[in-house]
């Protein structure tokens, strides 16, 4: 019994371990959203603020991603996992096992619209975990008095 035990243990810290320590491949996950072959994960979210949108952005789209960088950076367990022209990724972690989700934000050819897009690695659904980033996120970058629906 003390055998299986400690099997159990170090399958559940292995996992946990693997989970953390796979890499994140930019290629993978920096996707360009203008690009005409991108198609949305199923159970991810995808937002864009175009001009005339409830949540239009005040200012120019570049200036808004400015704004929605530092407010991703600033949260718990996220780092930017690259960023290019008017593009940027970053990765999330959740509290206990680290399960990666990943958010990108574009402005898109036009230079006035924003859209974001987050979806998770692991698992099927994320529970309206990444939604309800997006909205904080959102909500922190636009200065709104409420989150967003998006």
């Amino acid at each position: 019994m003390k055998r299986f035990l400690a099997f159990a243990v170090l399958l559940i810290l292995g996992a946990g371990a693997m989970i953390r320590l796979l890499p994140s491949d930019p290629a993978d996950w920096h996707v360009d959203l203008a690009a005409a072959d991108f198609q949305a994960r199923a159970h991810s979210t995808l937002a864009c603020m175009e001009p005339g949108h409830r949540y239009t952005p005040a200012g120019p789209a570049l200036a808004t991603l400015a704004k929605l960088d530092k407010v991703a950076l600033a949260s718990p367990r996220t780092q930017q996992l690259v960023a290019s022209e008017g593009r940027i990724t970053w990765v999330s972690r959740s509290l206990i096992w680290g399960f990666p989700d990943y958010t990108t934000a574009q402005v898109m050819p036009d230079g006035e619209t924003l859209c974001l897009y987050a979806r998770q690695r692991f698992g099927p659904r994320d529970w309206g975990v990444n939604r309800a980033r997006l909205q904080g996120w959102l909500q922190e970058a636009l200065g709104l008095n409420e989150a967003p629906d998006i």
